[in-house]
């Protein structure tokens, strides 16, 4: 009986390690297990908003894509492309999200950063030219960043900046 015990231990321990594993599998980019989790894209909202299963959406962070949903405003230029460059990237894909300094905005929506494997979809966004850098404190973690990728996207005339 202590065998099987040990044994049923051991692999109760395995399974929380691989859970751990699961919400901060991040390389470090997350300082602890509540700045990170993962979750599967169910929809597509515009060029920087997501739905995740369960139903939460999330706004990413330190961009703003251009409009296609405002209730009082019509469809922004390149909002559609930058939209559809959304959903080639992260539609029905597993995601994790790193949080920053505020977790929610004044609609609910989570704020974060979307990592898909190694890429930070926030950021290749603004880097092929389908969102701006948009920064609003206190969420600044990766500003220069944004801002950088922005600059090199309109000296190579990417996207937005294409005319």
């Amino acid at each position: 009986m202590p065998m099987v015990m040990a044994v049923i231990v051991i692999i109760i321990l395995a399974l929380v390690l691989v859970a751990l594993n699961q919400i901060d599998s991040t390389d470090g980019r997350c300082e602890g297990l509540a700045r990170c989790f993962t979750g599967t894209v169910t929809e597509i909202i515009d060029g920087d908003t997501i739905e995740i299963k369960g139903g939460d959406r999330v706004r990413y962070l330190g961009i703003d894509a251009p409009e296609i949903v405002h209730p009082s405003e019509p469809v922004e230029y390149f909002g559609k492309e930058a939209t559809e460059k959304n959903r080639e990237l992260v539609e029905g894909k597993r995601v994790t999200l790193e949080r920053d300094v505020e977790d929610r905005d004044e609609y609910g929506r989570l704020l974060r950063y979307v990592w898909r494997d190694d890429i930070m979809v926030n950021a290749e966004l603004v880097r092929l030219g389908y969102a701006y850098a948009y920064s609003l404190p206190p969420n600044v973690k990766y500003q220069e960043l944004f801002l950088q990728l922005e600059k090199e996207a309109r000296e190579q005339r990417l996207g937005l900046w294409a005319e």
